[in-house]
């Protein structure tokens, strides 16, 4: 476009509204699906939104990509520690997103709903709400990206509607924020004790913090959830804020094998 900033060459723009399966298939049908399922891949998910890579993942296992690299930058902190928006608050739905749903059974006697905890309480308030009558399940993210981003994120849950207890072994688990495949292997494990106490009927996904932890439920999934009545639901807000974070921190390689 004739706007387009100075030395930005081939850039993707999207209209307002668009889907995380709307932004991906643009992409890929803007440089050519075999460029980018064929050969090394590389995709930095740094400013990627979490449903966003979400689907891309998803769309790699469609089209049988068993190989790939994702990058990921730390921010040194967030820009206004625990009081840090994400999103204006106004949440325009939870819906599944899309590559992860889940045909799910009528009979709700027994759901889960397994919650990445991040920082948006807002964001974790309208799920809970939404799947009040699933049983509850806190994935916190320990270690932290920081020493003080653990700290920071549960005085911000302290402002949702859920109840955090760490004596309550049954619902609170942990796993490292930046490393993805841990979170894949951690949530296999609750999963797993979970389902062996009993029928779970609907299993609900929802990862609120950090980009790697979505990566790692997008992983769990694909391994384990596809064909059962599961899905990775997400809220989704009307607008989502700048500048969250302040310097950079580390930079991590993952490399997928699906």
């Amino acid at each position: 476009p004739s706007d387009q900033p100075s030395g930005i060459q081939n850039v993707i723009t999207f209209m307002p509204g668009s889907s995380e399966a709307d932004v991906v298939l643009a992409f890929a049908e803007a440089i050519g699906v075999e460029a980018l399922c064929k050969g090394k891949l590389c995709i930095d998910i740094t400013g990627l939104m979490r449903p966003h890579i979400l689907y891309l993942v998803r769309y790699l296992f469609d089209h049988r990509v068993k190989s790939f690299d994702m990058i990921y930058t730390e921010p040194a902190h967030y820009a206004r520690k625990e009081n840090t928006k994400f999103s204006n608050e106004e949440i325009e739905s939870v819906r599944q997103v899309i590559g992860f749903e889940g045909m799910h059974d009528d009979e709700m006697g027994n759901d889960i709903l397994i919650m990445g905890v991040g920082y948006d309480h807002a964001l974790i308030s309208r799920v809970v709400n939404d799947k009040d009558g699933a049983k509850l399940i806190q994935l916190l993210s320990l270690p932290s990206l920081s020493a003080d981003m653990y700290q920071e994120s549960i005085l911000r849950l302290d402002k949702t509607d859920s109840t955090f207890d760490p004596n309550m072994d049954d619902r609170v688990f942990f796993a490292p924020a930046n490393d993805p495949f841990v979170v894949a292997s951690e949530l296999s494990d609750k999963y797993k004790e979970i389902l062996s106490r009993g029928t779970i009927t609907n299993t609900y996904l929802c990862p609120l913090a950090t980009k790697p932890q979505a990566l790692g439920f997008a992983l769990f999934y694909l391994a384990e959830l596809i064909g059962t009545p599961s899905s990775i639901i997400f809220p989704f807000a009307r607008f989502y804020d700048k500048e969250t974070s302040k310097g950079v921190g580390r930079t991590w390689q993952y490399e997928i094998n699906l």
